[in-house]
C-alpha cells in the first residue's frame, strides 16, 4: 500500500517538475513587456496583450505549489518506512570463513612431505 502511494505521489512530482519548467520557459522576462505595449504583436494572442502573463504566472505557482507539496509528502513517505538494520552487502552476501588448508603428513617443519622419497638432505 505504501509502495504505491509512494510511486503515485513521485509521478505527480515528476510531472509538476516538468510543467515548472516548460512554463518558465515559455514564460517571457520582464524586458518583453516593453516590445508588448509597443506592438511587437502580443496583444493578438489567444490570451491578449497581459491575459497570457496572468495565465502562465498563475499555472507556474499552482504547479510550484502541487511541486512544493509532493516534496514534503515524498520525504514524510520516506521518513516513515521500516528501517533495516546491517548494510545491504551483510544481506547480499552470506560469507563463511574458509579453513586454512593443511597439508598431509606434514608434521614437522623441514620434513618432505613423502617420507619415501629419494630425496635426502644432503650436508653442505
Amino acid at each position: 500500500m505504501m509502495d504505491y502511494l509512494f510511486s503515485t505521489v513521485l509521478v505527480i512530482h515528476i510531472l509538476a517538475a516538468i510543467g515548472v519548467i516548460g512554463l518558465v520557459l515559455v514564460q517571457h522576462g520582464k524586458g518583453a513587456d516593453m516590445g508588448a505595449a509597443f506592438g511587437s504583436g502580443a496583444s493578438g494572442s489567444l490570451f491578449g496583450a497581459t491575459g497570457s502573463a496572468n495565465f502562465l504566472s498563475r499555472t507556474t505557482a499552482v504547479l510550484a505549489t502541487v511541486f512544493f507539496v509532493t516534496s514534503l509528502s515524498l520525504a514524510y513517505i520516506a521518513s516513515n518506512k521500516p528501517k533495516t538494520t546491517g548494510s545491504v552487502m551483510q544481506d547480499a552476501v552470506r560469507s563463511q570463513a574458509v579453513p586454512e588448508p593443511v597439508a598431509a603428513g606434514a608434521d614437522k617443519a623441514g620434513s618432505p612431505v613423502n617420507a619415501g622419497s629419494k630425496a635426502k638432505d644432503i650436508p653442505q
